[in-house]
């Protein structure tokens, strides 16, 4: 663990171990807390300075006990294979640096968020924006959050789905109406997949979500 007297409230260059080249940013508020943070699809121009996740960053900057995050990039695109590995990476290295661990994805990245935390990744909570219910055979996000509501009773992991009311980019239904089911905290924003002018809501809902689960 590092000592919290030597991290600075600033935004560090982190490369992650593991064998591929994964490249991140440590957002740096001196927290205990980390929230790591899974970018949308990387043919697609996703990356860790997608907006929606600095602005969730930004969030959990908010209060008294500041929340850090890392926000990666995937290395080479492997068909959601390489791109989970990346995510385990990142946690793994957050893990070894922070008393607690969360995790969020946007998109592309919710996928693999919900296909991390239903093996069992070793988070506090975690938070999915926009989640397509399955992109490759390695990233079936119906499979995994139907997974985590079967094993959710009891002290289960704390989990957000949330959507826009007017994304019909990915069909977000599935995912929704099984977190529903097993009582999962849901939130609909108003807005497309993108959310466009809405980054700041984005960063209000699921910011203040994570503070305080993880």
């Amino acid at each position: 663990m590092w000592d919290r007297s030597e991290r600075r409230p600033m935004s560090d260059a982190v490369v992650l171990p593991g064998g591929r080249d994964v490249r991140a940013t440590l957002d740096d508020r001196g927290g205990t807390a980390c929230v790591v943070a899974c970018p949308p699809h990387p043919q697609h121009g996703g990356s860790r300075s997608d907006e929606r996740l600095r602005a969730v960053s930004d969030a959990l900057a908010a209060g008294d006990d500041p929340v850090d995050c890392l926000r990666f990039d995937y290395g080479g695109w492997d068909e959601g294979r390489g791109e989970r590995a990346d995510a385990r990476n990142a946690v793994a290295w957050a893990r070894e640096r922070y008393d607690r661990v969360g995790l969020f994805g946007y998109s592309f990245g919710s996928a693999v968020a919900l296909c991390e935390a239903s093996e069992g990744l070793p988070i506090t909570a975690c938070s999915v924006l926009a989640p397509p219910p399955k992109i490759t055979e390695h990233l079936d996000a119906l499979a995994a959050i139907e997974h985590l509501a079967a094993e959710s009773e009891g002290d289960s992991l704390p989990i957000q789905v949330v959507y826009g009311d007017r994304d019909d980019t990915v069909d977000w239904g599935p995912i929704v109406e099984v977190a529903r089911e097993v009582g999962f905290v849901v939130d609909a924003l108003p807005g497309d997949h993108f959310f466009v002018g809405r980054a700041g809501k984005v960063g209000e809902t699921v910011g203040s979500f994570l503070r305080e689960a993880v």
